[in-house]
């Protein structure tokens, strides 16, 4: 049997990362939810930094506006400026110690969050409490094990090819 060509893989990976967004959360644990896209769109602008992931990025963002209901273009803009952030940098976040890439994730998430606000800033909407921060640190707390968990994928597809 053939193993599924590298498209299919990202395109999964792109509905994985919808449906974790779609998911419901009881009220207190809503807030804990990561934003799921920002750490694909991290994760490939590191791995794979030739397969346009500007455009990638600004095309899943889009359809994560019709799927969210959000601003159309929030999230394109939120996922261009992580996926411009990180390939700028990639030279230097690819080859640092675990540690300090989750650092760099945190930085990331962070600016994310500061992008919504200030994106929602312009249409009046204020109120950043402590919750507001809470998908910043989710994600940086999981960055780790997904790292570890799409390393480990890649080499078990690699190893059937």
């Amino acid at each position: 049997m053939r193993m599924p060509g590298a498209g299919t893989w990202l395109l999964l990976a792109v509905l994985a990362a919808y449906l974790l967004t779609l998911l419901p959360l009881p009220g207190p644990l809503v807030h804990l939810k990561p934003f799921w896209l920002g750490l694909l769109v991290i994760w490939l602008a590191l791995e794979q930094p030739s397969r346009g992931v500007l455009g990638l990025a600004f095309l899943v963002g889009l359809g994560a506006d019709l799927l969210v209901g959000t601003w159309f273009g929030e999230h394109a803009f939120r996922l261009v400026v992580i996926a411009f952030i990180v390939r700028r940098f990639r030279a230097r976040l690819r080859f640092f110690p675990l540690w300090q890439q989750t650092a760099a994730v945190a930085a990331l998430l962070v600016n994310d969050r500061i992008v919504i606000a200030m994106l929602r800033s312009f249409a009046g909407e204020v109120g950043i409490g402590l919750a507001y921060w809470l998908p910043a640190v989710t994600g940086t707390l999981l960055w780790p094990l997904l790292l570890v968990l799409a390393d480990d994928l890649r080499r078990r597809v690699r190893g059937r090819a």
